[in-house]
């Protein structure tokens, strides 16, 4: 005990004691084996870490699978009859799922999903708005991959508004007003 209190605390090993919040950058993230920092406050010190290359998300557009809905099918009907009537006159056929309600009865809804692309169009223009038992119009949705990214935005699709000249060339290109009275 020759030693001042200050010695002591000056020798004595830092990561020993009281939890995580002392260590340091790398304190825990080398307890686990890795060299990324372990809490929040750590990995916002270190910066961002380089992207990996993207290629999951480009695979998922190229193997883009054509999913279809469709609705107001006859209750009596099951899956199997959906996918041979899809799968004999469109083309093959991954899935075909039928909803059903609390008590077990068929909703008249169907998902189908097409292994190649392009036969959930081709299964829409066949079928869309079909009789089936020669009363109930068959109805069919083309359902959108939210990965796949839209051709365009909604702002860049819609028409620019029309001009006053342009819709009244009688006007000069001047707004005209008219109000009808009744007497």
């Amino acid at each position: 005990m020759d030693k001042s209190l200050d010695d002591i605390i000056a020798t004595r090993p830092r990561n020993g004691r009281r939890g995580s919040s002392r260590r340091g950058a790398g304190g825990r993230a080398q307890i686990l084996g890795t060299n990324a920092p372990a809490s929040p406050a750590e990995r916002a010190r270190a910066g961002p870490k380089t992207p990996k290359a993207a290629a999951p998300a480009a695979a998922s557009t190229t193997n883009a699978v054509e999913k279809i809905m469709v609705s107001n099918l006859p209750q009596d009907v099951n899956e199997a009859q959906v996918k041979e009537l899809f799968h004999a006159t469109v083309g093959p056929v991954r899935n075909v799922t039928l909803h059903y309600d609390a008590s077990g009865r068929s909703k008249g809804i169907a998902a189908v999903q097409f292994t190649r692309k392009g036969d959930g169009h081709k299964a829409f223009q066949q079928y869309n708005s079909r009789l089936i038992d020669g009363k109930r119009p068959m109805r069919i949705e083309i359902l959108v991959d939210p990965r796949v990214a839209a051709p365009a935005t909604l702002a860049a699709r819609v028409a620019p508004a029309a001009t006053a000249a342009a819709t009244d060339n009688n006007s000069g290109g001047r707004s005209v007003l008219v109000l009808h009275w009744r007497i």
